[in-house]
């Protein structure tokens, strides 16, 4: 699960009640980390907190001097896990420097509003955040789920200019963005925060195989649909953990596809049916799109996936000498997965995950310690 799945529950919780909370985030980081800017906690009065902020070092540290800190309103605070940076340092010597914005309840409420939002729909969220100065925490939000959530957090003069082009530069470049602006002659930094859309998994084929790769991806946090024609398969009671479970009309696919509509561009889908016939109809469906999603995996041998494209090419009408099914299997992951070794359903599922992974982020899919070897500051200390 995210941080934001596990700090929603205690954050709806502490609202009900109308009480108090600050909300730790990891706005910058010096050195080696386990967690990047971006990274958040919630913290109870009552001792309970939800989220991390570092591996496990830093977090009673934060959450015991979090109320103090923020008594006079939001501040940015320093923690170094350098063994040598001073007598008490907080980690255990994995050697970094981390800044975290502490905030209570009257400036985080609006954030928290705005991640829950973009996270609920699987859109982007660009927040453009003030780091320094008497309107420390002050905001502006970018994105398809925003449009009203900066409403009290408004913010006059030139200073708001710079907080809403920074934020929409950020969504449109997709990136986060940390920049000293001059506002009223006076060196202000502007930190915004650009969260990608809520990551999806799509898995068509609900046999036992299936639940190793629910099990995976709702441990990553992502949403995770199962969708087969086979009803008695595609139950809620197999797959509770899902997000969704649909039976599809393959008989009417490539024809009838408003289930397949919701399959979005930033989604990975999985083909495991099992099934000739539902491969070539699903995949005729989702290769007649105009965008395909971003990874399209199909398991089985090379071979088999060539004939079903081929019978994907027939049910689309594509006359026989058109070579659709070669185009079509470079774009795909056929076989899907890493070569990982795998025999097991458990262990086929971790190197699917494993490649969707490395697909998402555009990573090498080296071992870190070779990665380290050319890039000595990545580390996962």
């Amino acid at each position: 699960m995210t941080d934001l799945e596990n700090i929603l529950p205690l954050w709806h919780e502490l609202e009900a009640a109308g009480a108090e909370y600050v909300l730790a985030t990891v706005v910058e980081v010096d050195g080696p980390s386990y967690r990047k800017p971006g990274a958040r906690m919630l913290i109870a009065k009552d001792g309970r907190r939800a989220g991390t902020v570092s591996g496990g070092c830093l977090e009673a540290e934060v959450a015991k001097r979090a109320w103090w800190l923020t008594e006079s309103g939001p501040r940015v605070e320093r923690y170094s896990t350098a063994e040598d940076d001073g007598d008490m340092p907080y980690g255990s010597g994995c050697g970094g420097v981390i800044f975290v914005l502490l905030e209570r309840r009257a400036t985080a409420t609006t954030l928290l509003n705005a991640l829950e939002a973009a996270f609920q729909a699987r859109m982007p969220l660009a927040i453009a955040t003030l780091l320094e100065g008497t309107e420390i925490s002050k905001r502006f939000f970018a994105g398809p789920t925003a449009q009203t959530a900066q409403s009290d957090q408004v913010v006059a003069g030139s200073l708001s200019d710079w907080l809403q082009g920074l934020a929409f530069e950020a969504l449109e470049e997709r990136r986060s963005l940390d920049q000293r602006v001059a506002v009223d002659a006076q060196p202000t930094r502007i930190w915004v925060d650009y969260r990608a859309p809520r990551p999806g998994l799509w898995i068509f084929g609900a046999g036992d195989d299936a639940k190793p790769l629910v099990r995976l991806s709702r441990a990553l946090g992502w949403f995770t649909a199962i969708a087969d024609g086979r009803s008695h398969l595609a139950t809620r009671d197999r797959f509770s953990a899902a997000d969704k479970v649909l039976t599809l009309p393959i008989e009417t696919l490539p024809a009838n596809h408003l289930e397949l509509d919701a399959v979005k561009m930033s989604d990975a889908v999985v083909l495991v049916t099992h099934s000739f016939d539902q491969d070539a109809r699903i995949l005729a469906t989702l290769l007649n799109r105009e965008h395909l999603p971003f990874y399209l995996g199909v398991l089985g041998p090379q071979r088999r996936t060539r004939e079903v494209l081929a019978e994907a090419a027939r049910l689309l009408g594509l006359p026989k000498e058109h070579d659709r099914a070669e185009q079509w299997l470079r774009q795909l992951h056929a076989p899907t997965g890493l070569d990982l070794g795998a025999e097991t359903p458990a262990a086929i599922a971790l190197s699917i995950i494993a490649e969707i992974q490395q697909t998402l982020n555009s990573a090498s899919a080296l071992p870190l310690r070779q990665v380290r070897a050319v890039h000595p500051a990545i580390s996962n200390a």
